[in-house]
């Protein structure tokens, strides 16, 4: 076996280095295929979505290059990858992004998950939490929010995260950074 100064030299000699290959594209790595996400719009999220369409629109057809339609007879938001759709991960942040927004998130919070990659949304019943029912649940739901939205906005401002708090099923949505 050469030793480190002959292998380094015989390297130059035989070529420049490493081969470099240009990345793939989106269409490239699914062989050709299309591929689809679909996002279901919730009857109380259907007019802000109207209201809205052109914020949500023109992040994901012009800066992530995925299709997107909104399906009036199945309640669905269709995301598709085009063929000049630059990452494969755009489809699924488009998608996680239109999720964002039918649980309550705020548009410029939304955005966030499309531009950064350690970024992800969950969301939760406080039923799974804790087995409340009645007055019980709405007093738990309103100390969480605090007075005037004061507690929830020291969590969000402490964690880093953004909560919605979202009707009588209480469910909660978070934006994490991890």
């Amino acid at each position: 076996m050469a030793s480190s100064p002959q292998r380094a030299a015989a390297m130059e000699v035989e070529g420049s280095g490493p081969p470099k290959f240009e990345p793939l594209k989106a269409q490239e790595m699914s062989d050709g295929k299309v591929q689809f996400r679909k996002v279901v719009v919730p009857a109380h999220r259907f007019s802000p979505l109207k209201k809205h369409w052109m914020k949500i629109y023109t992040p994901v057809y012009e800066h992530m290059k995925v299709d997107i339609r909104m399906n009036l007879k199945a309640r669905k938001v269709e995301l598709k990858t085009r063929s000049d759709t630059p990452d494969v991960s755009n489809l699924q942040k488009c998608a996680d992004f239109v999720h964002a927004f039918m649980l309550g998130f705020d548009i410029a919070d939304a955005v966030a998950l499309l531009r950064l990659d350690d970024l992800y949304v969950d969301s939760f019943e406080i039923k799974d939490v804790k087995t409340l029912r009645g007055e019980h649940l709405s007093r738990a739901i309103g100390r969480l929010s605090g007075k005037g939205g004061k507690t929830k906005f020291a969590i969000e401002n402490s964690t880093r995260t953004r909560i919605v708090i979202a009707d009588t099923d209480s469910h909660s949505g978070i934006i994490y950074k991890y």
